[in-house]
């Protein structure tokens, strides 16, 4: 029997902790996350992935500023992951059993594109007008 083919998923992890949430039980949570994570790990349903510092820069054509913050609080972006799935729906299935959810963080995951970026293809960066 064959091993169904997979792809790569980058996960988002977006917001900010739900602030009626008891700091320890959103601490317990992350346990339970890194225990989970580090499961999935192992059986290669995840790649390694990290949080990301407070510190940020904003390259443009208009220079370099680093003088955020950059985003709302809604939008901020803790960390990123990789997830190892068959389809979108397995990778956001996976994503749905992190225990960091009930406390206000969301993900977001997108299918990574082994494709170069093209201005004849339509893309994430191609206008909508």
């Amino acid at each position: 029997m064959s091993t169904p083919a997979t792809s790569d998923y980058l996960l988002l992890s977006r917001g900010q902790w739900d602030p009626a949430s008891d700091k320890a039980d959103i601490e317990a949570a992350i346990e339970k996350f890194y225990t989970w994570y580090e499961a999935n790990l192992a059986k290669g349903r995840f790649k390694p992935g990290s949080r990301l510092t407070m510190d940020a820069a904003l390259v443009t054509r208009e220079g370099i500023r680093t003088d955020g913050p950059f985003a709302e609080g809604k939008e901020v972006i803790g960390g990123y992951w990789i997830i190892v799935a068959e389809s979108l729906a397995a990778a956001s299935a996976l994503a749905s059993e992190s225990p960091v959810l009930a406390h206000g963080i969301r993900y977001e995951i997108r299918p990574l594109e082994s494709e170069r970026g093209s201005a004849y293809r339509h893309t994430n960066e191609t206008p909508t007008s």
